[in-house]
């Protein structure tokens, strides 16, 4: 096989909290699936926290962990979202986003406090939630008429494809995750059965 199809996220959503010499820093950690999810939570994260000063984060997408991104919304360039995103790398995680919210305490921390606060912070919240291993899977809709539907749920269950959404009419349409690893094998299985159409949505 030529590409890993697996990749390590978070179960669940998570936080957690550090303090130093007055400062705290609020680590919320979020299972994501794309960048369009970010904005919304950070707005939410600033609607809850109208008094912090900074609102820093990392994320990580994709199973390639090819995606990422690190804001420092206002501290020091590379002391919040690098040192973030540094604790996802040593890690291993994608498909997260992590921010950390910071109520300043009066006093400066300089350059390695705030790394170091960042980092903490990041990790207490991982902390509390654990790295589930996820399989890539590419999501496809498959169409077919209602005569083809038995020979169509034959495939899926015989290779145990997981269903996530489906109508039956006199149209069909599935909604389908296949592992990378067997996507060949199932997409030729379901092309050779008459006037089925197979329509890739995305990676999962």
């Amino acid at each position: 096989m030529l590409f890993d199809d697996t990749y390590l996220t978070i179960s669940c959503a998570a936080e957690g909290l550090f303090r130093d010499r007055g400062s705290k820093f609020l680590a919320y950690a979020y299972p994501i699936r794309s960048e369009q999810e970010i904005k919304p939570i950070i707005a939410q994260l600033k609607a809850e926290h109208p008094k912090a000063v900074h609102h820093c984060w990392a994320m990580r997408l994709s199973p390639d962990r090819s995606v990422f991104r690190v804001n420092d919304d206002g501290e020091p360039s590379g002391t919040a979202g690098r040192p973030i995103l540094n604790v996802l790398l040593s890690k291993n995680l994608t498909n997260i986003l992590v921010v950390v919210v910071r109520y300043f305490g009066g006093t400066l921390l300089g350059v390695p406090g705030l790394i170091n606060a960042y980092k903490t912070a990041t990790e207490e919240a991982l902390n509390q939630t654990k790295a589930v291993e996820q399989t890539v899977k590419d999501v496809y809709k498959i169409s077919f008429d209602y005569l083809q539907m038995n020979d169509v749920m034959k495939v899926i269950k015989d290779d145990q494809i997981n269903v996530m959404e489906q109508q039956f009419d006199n149209n069909c349409v599935v909604t389908i995750a296949i592992r990378k690893a067997d996507l060949n094998r199932v997409i030729g299985k379901l092309e050779g059965i008459s006037a089925v159409k197979t329509h890739y949505l995305y990676t999962a």
